[in-house]
């Protein structure tokens, strides 16, 4: 049959394959006729043409179209039965490919002060680039095949100078274990307190709600424990019976309090006396403002603290890379739970983040936010002060969060949330991290956790006085 004449518009999906080269065409013709069928474009129960035909209509030989055929029935695609001709087989459900985005994002509210984003436009998009050139032209073919579980031996080494220098942590590169951000790494950790008999952990009341999640996938619950001003309270922590407690000294999350000296002493010396482990998580240690930077814990006793950290508020937390420093009898089994899970974090990533590191970029990019975070808080401290007269503002000194404390003439917290929700300010109020909830009380102060290093210091202003107007009614 001429090629010019007319084709069956049944039959035009299969055009391009049949004018594939000629030693790919047969296998072209049936990954076309093939994926007709799951995409449901040839229904089940649709008569075929007969091979003599329908190599005539695409012009190709009939054995392609046998061959094609032939091989479609035996996987299940068509059926046929001698002198019945060939059929859409029932047994192929037909799926329209959809991919689903279950990224958590912003409900876009007019303003947004739900706390844990950093400002993402601030990603330093030329000197990672820079890097991530340099990395491609200098790194060894080698180093693309599975990496240590650890880490590359070249990130470990830049990892353990930074968190030295800025966190007085007691870093040798051997104990530290690259991961995909904090979640990995408390996981992991869950994991090995499973493995030693643990089943409980403790954790800061009111704290992450990520916690209860991430140590329930390993076997392991969690206890909530009372913070006070100086940190996580001890008569409860040695009450419970935990071995194990979850902090956030630096800046704890989400009061914004640092651990004191004296409280910090007193969890080391309860983990001493228990034979147990405090799991430190340097939630935004990095970021201090009007006091100078408070040590990590880890620093006081390496022996009985493990100690996480991340880029997801320094960069970006879509990077997911982030590092674990244990104990050194802990590193054994959780470098092989690493190896299990797996296989190492990407080679390309870590060499790429080990160049950044080495060559400053990183320290660059914690001034360039340090300073744009400062910014941002101070004017959200100014338009709380200007809106709402009598609040108070704590845990401002550091971190990328403040606590406001508005009056209880503002109240009650559910309808003055109900008030600013319809205005289009999202908010979280401190209420919602606690593990044990109370009855609230009318007259009861509002407290809410505002973040603010994602909202411009314009959107701020704008986004506090809708807060202010909503809740005046």
């Amino acid at each position: 049959m001429d090629r010019n004449e007319p084709v069956s518009p049944a039959w035009e999906l299969l055009l391009p394959a049949a004018s594939a080269p000629a030693r790919t065409r047969g296998r072209s013709l049936q990954a076309a006729l093939r994926e007709a069928v799951r995409s449901g474009r040839l229904a089940p129960g649709t008569r075929l043409p007969s091979s003599r035909d329908l190599a005539a209509d695409l012009g190709v030989s009939r054995g392609l179209i046998t061959e094609a055929y032939e091989q479609l029935t035996a996987e299940g695609y068509l059926r046929s039965g001698r002198g019945a001709g060939t059929w859409v087989g029932s047994a192929v459900r037909a799926t329209r490919a959809r991919a689903h985005d279950l990224a958590p994002r912003s409900p876009g509210a007019r303003a947004d002060f739900v706390p844990g984003t950093p400002d993402l436009s601030l990603f330093p998009r030329s000197a990672w680039a820079a890097a991530q050139r340099g990395v491609l032209a200098e790194l060894p073919h080698q180093e693309l095949g599975y990496p240590d579980p650890r880490g590359l031996p070249r990130l470990r080494t830049a990892l353990a100078g930074l968190l030295a220098r800025r966190r007085g942590v007691v870093a040798d590169p051997e104990r530290i274990v690259v991961v995909s951000g904090v979640a990995q790494a408390t996981t992991l950790l869950g994991f090995a307190l499973h493995a030693r008999g643990v089943r409980t952990v403790g954790v800061e009341d009111p704290g992450s709600p990520q916690h209860d999640a991430l140590y329930a996938s390993a076997g392991v619950t969690a206890v909530p424990l009372p913070v006070d001003s100086e940190g996580i309270a001890l008569e409860p922590l040695r009450a419970s019976g935990v071995r194990a407690v979850v902090t956030t000294p630096a800046h704890q999350f989400p009061t914004g309090i640092a651990y004191s000296a004296r409280r910090r002493a007193e969890l080391l010396d309860w983990a001493r006396s228990v034979d147990g482990i405090v799991l430190e998580d340097d939630y935004d240690g990095d970021f201090r403002y009007d006091r100078a930077p408070v040590g990590a814990l880890q620093g006081l006793d390496p022996d009985r603290v493990a100690y996480t950290g991340s880029v997801s508020k320094s960069l970006a937390p879509g990077l997911r890379l982030g590092w674990l420093l244990v104990p050194e009898s802990w590193a054994e089994e959780i470098v092989e739970r690493k190896r299990t899970m797996d296989l190492g974090h990407p080679a390309l990533d870590q060499a790429l983040f080990a160049r950044f590191l080495e060559r400053g970029d990183y320290d660059r990019q914690l001034r360039r936010c340090q300073r744009a975070y400062r910014e941002r808080r101070d004017a959200l401290v100014a338009a709380l002060d200007a809106h709402f007269p009598g609040s108070q503002v704590s845990g401002i000194a550091a971190g990328l969060h403040v606590i406001a404390t508005l009056p209880g003439r503002y109240g009650p917290e559910e309808r003055f949330l109900a008030r600013v929700a319809e205005a289009g300010v999202a908010v979280r109020p401190l209420s919602s991290y606690a593990h044990t909830r109370t009855e609230s009380d009318e007259a009861k102060e509002i407290q809410l956790v505002l973040g603010y290093a994602h909202v411009p210091p314009a959107r701020i202003a704008e986004g506090v006085r809708a807060m202010a107007e909503a809740a005046a009614g």
